[in-house]
């Protein structure tokens, strides 16, 4: 068997923390916790205080948030994912343009609705049923930061 191999996929977000909330409970992903990592470093003297947030009652460095999958191994010193991650980081810039990448949930034909239903449920909102027939059928929805992503 292959090893797993390491990838992150980097958005930029208006609010990180909430975020990757929604995208780990969407997904099945984990939250990643580099709280023990962040007093590590400020005990240091290496982070400042204002490089520090708190979300959920964890320390979190300010502006920045990750998941993983829950099977990937991680640093259990640092929270941080060693396979598939998503990182989200906050910038000043509001998203103005169609994503010119996306994800897709593979729910399957039998639980696309209720696939859909859930995400709605979390924040996410349908923009448009497509059904191509043999090509295939999904949802295109948007996150709560408006980011697409589709439903098959």
């Amino acid at each position: 068997m292959a090893a797993t191999l390491d990838w992150k996929l980097v958005v930029d977000t208006h609010d990180a923390p909430a975020l990757a909330d929604f995208w780990a409970a969407a997904l099945g992903y984990e939250v990643e916790d580099n709280s023990a990592l962040i007093d590590r470093l400020m005990t240091a003297g290496q982070l400042p205080e204002a490089a520090v947030a708190e979300h959920n009652g964890t320390r979190i460095f300010r502006g920045f948030a990750a998941v993983r999958h829950p099977d990937d191994p991680y640093d259990e010193e640092t929270g941080i994912g060693r396979g598939r991650r998503i990182l989200f980081q906050d910038v000043p810039e509001p998203k103005t343009a169609k994503n010119r990448l996306h994800l897709d949930v593979h729910a399957g034909p039998d639980a696309r609705e209720a696939t859909v239903a859930r995400l709605e449920s979390l924040g996410a909102t349908r923009v448009e049923e497509v059904n191509k027939g043999p090509a295939g059928h999904w949802w295109v929805m948007r996150d709560p930061e408006g980011n697409e992503f589709c439903v098959a």
